[in-house]
């Protein structure tokens, strides 16, 4: 088959649209990597409240696949909507990175040997909370950019350290700054941090076979279930949700978690079963049902932030 990839433009999303391309060539598919510039990429700086942050960074994708202008999208799963078109389908999550966050420094070698008010840089809220809530001292700063970018501000001394996710900084190979690969107990990932999804036009039969071979089940159940958790939050991936689920002998650990931007109530919740939209289910309602409905409640009423980024 002849196949087009849409990926949004970042050194990370190429990457992420080359790798699925090699699997595919590998299979003796054509395959060509198309740059769409979504409106996430746009945005810079800006408040994102009169954008809506939903589908931020991947709108523009699914608007190629409808105009059959791209066969298929790839996404960072975590800035996929837990809500989709009914005119798509996500045909396969990839084998799954390790979803955890990495604390990146050129001098210190762990969160906490961080001098009292160490300017740390990060994009996210999730982040910020956690970090807050582990180190109330530290002073949290906004980091945009592409990963060479937040690292160069890094280098140049801007920040004592930078947060971002350890499965893109090994994808790209750039670890060598990397100090500390957080634990989930300290840093709770984000619902689906380290997958890759696939989205394609539903009904497209011949297509959904073609990529079934891509799908890694184990991380299908895990990324389900983590976004079952966020669709009953009504979260996307701007706001303070952590979502970690872990497939083992048949039954689901799901570790949940949502937090005040400023780290002053941290709210965590463990599941275990079989069924993962049940597991995620409960956590959801004991984490609302404990304060989290006022927390969100509260950011949904403002201006949402800028969505973070590995």
């Amino acid at each position: 088959m002849r196949l087009r990839i849409g990926s949004r433009g970042s050194q990370l999303a190429v990457w992420q649209a080359q790798h699925v391309a090699e699997r595919l060539r590998a299979r003796g598919h054509e395959v060509r990597v198309e740059v769409i510039h979504t409106s996430g990429d746009r945005v810079g700086q800006a408040a994102l409240g009169r954008w809506g942050v939903k589908g931020l960074f991947t709108r523009e994708i699914e608007e190629a696949l409808a105009a059959d202008r791209v066969d298929l999208g790839v996404h960072s799963l975590k800035d996929l909507p837990t809500e989709i078109s009914e005119a798509f389908e996500v045909a396969a999550v990839l084998e799954r990175e390790d979803a955890r966050d990495a604390l990146c420094s050129n001098k210190y070698a762990s969160l906490e040997e961080l001098p009292h008010g160490a300017r740390v840089g990060t994009s996210s809220l999730r982040r910020q909370a956690q970090l807050k809530a582990f180190r109330a001292d530290l002073a949290i700063h906004p980091l945009r950019g592409n990963v060479d970018t937040r690292l160069a501000k890094l280098a140049r001394g801007e920040f004592d350290a930078v947060v971002l996710a350890w499965a893109g900084l090994r994808r790209l190979g750039k670890t060598e700054s990397v100090r500390q690969v957080l634990p989930v107990n300290v840093m709770c990932p984000a619902a689906g941090q380290g997958a890759l999804a696939v989205e394609i036009q539903k009904g497209a039969r011949e297509l959904a076979e073609a990529l079934a071979f891509l799908n890694d089940p184990t991380a299908r159940r895990e990324t389900d279930c983590e976004r079952a958790l966020l669709k009953e939050l009504g979260g996307g991936c701007q706001v303070p949700i952590g979502a970690y689920a872990r497939w083992q002998n048949g039954r689901f650990e799901l570790e949940a978690l949502v937090a005040d931007p400023e780290g002053t109530l941290l709210l965590r919740e463990s599941g275990r079963g079989e069924d993962p939209l049940a597991v995620a289910g409960v956590a959801a309602r004991n984490l609302l049902g404990r304060g989290g409905a006022a927390i969100l409640d509260q950011l949904y009423g403002k201006e949402a932030s800028i969505p973070e980024q590995p």
